[in-house]
């Protein structure tokens, strides 16, 4: 029997590494390896800033895969928590009725759904904004001051 809040907060809190689906499949496909990849990835990236600096540019490529792996798994969470009591027992616990309490949801679904909505937008637009700043921040340093306030320079002829 797979209930649903517990399904909901196993992916709020271990979504990033595939473990909410160790809980629902018995098993860990191929989803489960590419969010931990992800997640392995912009943790790298992380520590390697940590180590080198924030001037380091693979580290600011590696950091929002991270970001984006917890966006990934507050997004599941949301959409287990938001689905319907049916749907729930007849996907994950089709030897049950269809009306069982195991797909039911509670204050500690809805609180889940909750803060994984808090926790993926402000994964999600972290990450975002992490990796433009730091390509514009790039960007600026490619271009001269000079050159953006005088403009291009004129051939003498």
């Amino acid at each position: 029997m797979k209930n649903k809040t517990i399904a909901v907060w196993i992916t709020l809190l271990a979504g990033p590494l595939g473990l909410h689906r160790l809980y629902l499949y018995k098993r860990f496909d191929g989803l489960s390896w590419l969010q931990l990849i992800t997640t392995l990835i912009g943790t790298s990236g992380v520590l390697r800033a940590r180590d080198i600096g924030l001037d380091d540019h693979m580290s600011w490529l590696l950091i929002p895969w991270v970001g984006l792996s917890a966006a990934a798994a507050a997004l599941t969470a949301i959409v287990y928590g938001l689905m319907d009591t049916e749907k729930w027992n007849t996907r994950f616990n089709p030897a049950l009725a269809k009306d069982d309490s195991a797909g039911e949801s509670s204050w500690l679904t809805i609180g889940g759904v909750v803060i994984a909505l808090l926790l993926g937008a402000t994964a999600l637009l972290s990450s975002l904004a992490f990796s433009f700043q730091r390509y514009f921040e790039y960007q600026a340093e490619e271009t001269p001051v000079a050159a953006v306030l005088v403009g291009p320079k004129k051939s003498a002829g």
